[in-house]
């Protein structure tokens, strides 16, 4: 076996990597980047030894996620150090895995490597609780054109055409230098022909006519701009309610039919200072509109992150949140590892158990829709889960105040644009310091919370908009799920298999 050790060129080409996939992400949204990111260290792959390769894709993720979550220092920086080295283990295998390929490189390299890096992807989202955040196709979200096979192959689908021409750029240099020129004309058909269908098939949505709709709804976001030093100071609690009731009588000029607040906009717990709640319940019987708000609840000594639906006749309907924030919310594995408590000291909260579809009638129609709290909007399943019981709306509401003014909010709603492509459905999003959004079903973004100045984060205000809710069928997507991925385990076995007959 060839060993090597690393130079200062790999070194290099690990850091442009990183550096260039960190640009196609927000704060930055130079999304091209994504589609040539890997090339660097791809080269820089070749004839390495299993320590070299793990250790040249080890660094290059860490340097990644650095710049995508570093703003989780804002929270606990021992636990953004800890999340760091154990996401960046995702491509320190990836490298591992891949690494014979720049040795015997192959046409099946074409397909073997994409498929693996999505396969990584999905375990990232769902081992250990998963963390589906800043996968790789999610650097397209403002690419609508590409975005648009995500309702039939989830995100995924995206990822994999983005690795797929980082693998065929290295494949056409390494093919050029050594006159491989057959290798090399089918690599560029395949990427072109690829690249062909894909972009078809998002103009062909993008032009599509709407049907008809079947009802029309009109949502008020309101954004309170609570900064999270504040949110649950005892002093604080009349100012953040008076807040919240005064952006609502202002938004009510725009006749909603349903006001968003964000995920626990009720400044104390529900059922220990219920004259928060009983405030917010007078207030949409007298402007007789569907209120939704966040809120802690307690129930049988458990605390819960509800959304909780108020009527105009002060009835009401609860959701309990399902996904909770791992070190956000509770400690995993906590019992067995007691010092874990050190690093984020949180309470813990109990998790939901049901998919709450609320309904209401608004002026024009009526309306079914599904509440995804906080990072909720992230897990695929979900949406798809309440999509297939009779949504035909998603809201997700959310507190990204934690974060500060950096890139996170803007982070977040890459999620939501694509859960809104999945399901064909749209999604409108209420965040406490933004980005609050109305997101159409192509994953436009049709309006966001604003100021003067065009900010849309640590500002407060509110946004209306008339909501098309369409009786379509489900999309492939909803419908089959992740199907994708067995097609991408089924891509990765024949790549290794095929090889091995021959």
């Amino acid at each position: 076996m060839l060993r090597s050790r690393l130079k200062t060129k790999d070194y290099l080409l690990s850091f442009s990597s990183a550096l260039l996939l960190i640009l196609s992400f927000p704060g930055f949204n130079l999304w091209p980047f994504a589609w040539f990111g890997f090339v660097p260290v791809f080269l820089a792959l070749n004839n390495k030894s299993i320590k070299d390769a793990f250790l040249l894709f080890f660094i290059t993720g860490v340097i990644f996620w650095t710049g995508i979550i570093y703003w989780l220092v804002h929270v606990t920086l021992a636990g953004t150090i800890l999340l760091i080295l154990f996401l960046s283990l995702y491509f320190a295998l990836f490298g591992l895995i891949i690494r014979p390929c720049t040795k015997d490189s192959t046409l099946y390299t074409l397909v073997f490597i994409p498929a693996v890096w999505v396969l990584l992807e999905y375990a990232r989202s769902h081992l250990l609780t998963g963390f589906p955040w800043a996968l790789l196709g999610y650097s397209q979200y403002l690419n609508l054109p590409v975005i648009q096979i995500a309702d039939i192959t989830g995100p995924w689908g995206v990822s994999f055409l983005l690795m797929l021409s980082n693998v065929a750029i290295v494949e056409i240099i390494w093919s050029g230098k050594k006159a491989f020129w057959p290798r090399l004309k089918i690599t560029v058909i395949l990427l072109a022909a690829v690249l062909s269908l894909v972009l078809s098939y998002g103009y062909l949505r993008l032009s599509r006519t709407p049907p008809p709709a079947a009802d029309t709804v009109r949502i008020s976001l309101i954004q309170g701009n609570i900064p999270q030093e504040l949110k649950w100071h005892v002093a604080s609690r009349e100012y953040i309610s008076s807040k919240y009731l005064e952006l609502s009588s202002a938004a009510m000029k725009d006749g909603a039919d349903l006001l968003l607040w964000p995920e626990a906009a009720l400044p104390a717990i529900l059922e220990e200072e219920p004259s928060f709640f009983e405030r917010a319940k007078g207030f949409a019987e007298t402007n007789r509109v569907n209120l939704l708000l966040g809120a802690v609840t307690l129930r049988d000594t458990l605390y819960y992150n509800s959304a909780i639906l108020v009527y105009p006749n002060r009835q009401t309907l609860r959701y309990d949140k399902m996904h909770l924030v791992p070190f956000g919310e509770y400690i995993p594995l906590k019992n067995v590892f007691p010092f874990l408590q050190t690093i984020v000291p949180i309470g813990d909260v109990t998790a939901g158990k049901e998919y709450t579809i609320f309904r209401i009638r608004g002026r024009e129609g009526k309306a079914s829709f599904a509440v995804l709290i906080c990072f909720e909007d992230l897990f695929p399943e979900l949406s798809r889960e309440f999509a297939k019981r009779g949504a035909r709306l998603l809201v997700n509401i959310t507190n990204d105040a934690w974060y500060k003014k950096t890139s996170a909010a803007s982070q977040h709603l890459q999620g939501s644009v694509f859960r809104a492509v999945e399901n064909r459905l749209p999604l409108v999003r209420a965040a406490n310091t933004g980005i609050s959004a109305f997101i159409s079903p192509e994953g436009k973004l049709l309006a966001t919370v604003k100021d003067r100045l065009g900010r849309e984060i640590f500002i407060d205000g509110f946004q209306t908009q008339s909501l098309s809710l369409y009786a379509g069928s489900l999309s492939f997507y909803t419908r089959y799920g992740d199907l994708f991925i067995f097609f991408c385990l089924l891509l990765a076995l024949y790549a290794i298999i095929i090889p091995l007959k021959t």
